[in-house]
């Protein structure tokens, strides 16, 4: 399989881009800064240097083809408002469009879990974060992409164990980026499981198992 991942240097980017080429995929990593470079060759990806705010669509589409899927794990990180709305906002309608015009429509976007912040201190930036990330999904179930939406509850560094508890609505909580990247492994070679939402967060159950448990529940919606 061929991906083409948007935030491969990212802590999931990385993480899963190691996990594909580890298994034979061909994997090209796009990163804004030049200094990634190294970073993203590390894990075994193709560095491409691409900016989701200065590239046009059909400059985007030119990266995406040839290629079987797309991972979409790019944002502002904190960067500001403004980089909010041109990264995880206009940024993925760009990607979805881009590989719309590539022909590539396998497309899985890394999102945000609804309950994220709660029982913290919010403020204006992060909700404008979140509203940015609702809008980009709406955006994304509406194209003919076969889409695959995955919200990670509460990020965590440490190594993982690539067991996870996933579901359209599950109760909110931690999740290790090496189980976010060895559910998204799993999900890119299981092609059933599209067109659908998936919440999740650490669990008892091995991604690939995770996997085929959520195919095997979603199917009679898809018939």
């Amino acid at each position: 399989m061929k991906v083409f991942q948007i935030g491969a240097a990212g802590g999931v980017g990385r993480r899963l881009a190691q996990l594909l080429a580890d298994r034979g995929d061909e994997v090209t990593g796009m990163f804004r800064n030049p200094a990634q470079t190294e970073t993203v060759q590390d894990t075994g990806a193709t560095p491409v240097v691409g900016d989701l705010i200065a590239d046009s669509v059909e400059t985007l589409a030119d990266k995406l083809k040839g290629h079987d899927a797309v991972v979409f794990s790019a944002g502002a990180h904190g960067t500001g408002v403004d980089q909010t709305t041109l990264i995880d906002g206009k940024g993925l309608e760009k990607a979805a469009d881009a590989a719309g015009l590539a022909g590539v429509s396998r497309f899985v976007l890394v999102s945000a879990f609804p309950d994220s912040g709660r029982g913290g201190e919010v403020n204006d930036r992060f909700e404008h974060y979140m509203r940015t990330k609702k809008t980009a999904d709406v955006y994304l179930t509406r194209t003919n992409l076969d889409w695959l939406i995955v919200r990670p509850g509460l990020l965590r560094d440490e190594p993982g164990n690539g067991r996870v508890t996933a579901g359209p609505a599950i109760e909110y909580g931690d999740v290790h980026r090496d189980n976010v990247a060895a559910f998204i492994d799993a999900a890119l070679h299981n092609p059933a499981l599209n067109r659908t939402i998936v919440e999740l967060t650490d669990g008892p159950t091995p991604a690939a198992e995770a996997v085929s448990q959520l195919v095997a529940t979603l199917a009679p919606a898809h018939t």
